[in-house]
């Protein structure tokens, strides 16, 4: 599967998964435009015990999102002795 030219590819989870405790360890997963190998689905189990998942059950689903050009322009390195202590920290 290959995305459109301006686009790329998402794997997310399927909601109902969750409520039994399944969950995709890397949600939303980025497929690239240029991406043609295996999509593997990283998983992972909440609770004591096991959920049997079978070949062929549906575990995510693919969502195609515009590829938006970006521009990135170099500015300052901000003060590090400012009040705040970093990562969105409050400093409390």
């Amino acid at each position: 599967m290959t995305a459109p030219k301006g686009f790329f590819l998402e794997v997310r989870p399927r909601s109902g998964l969750a409520t039994k405790g399944v969950l995709m360890a890397n949600a939303p997963g980025t497929i690239d435009r240029d991406y043609a190998g295996e999509v593997r689905v990283p998983l992972t189990y909440l609770f004591d015990g096991e959920y049997r998942i079978e070949v062929g059950d549906r575990i995510g689903q693919i969502r195609v999102a515009r590829d938006l050009p970006t521009k990135f322009v170099l500015g300052r390195v901000a003060d590090s002795r400012t009040r705040r202590g970093g990562f969105g920290s409050t400093g409390r």
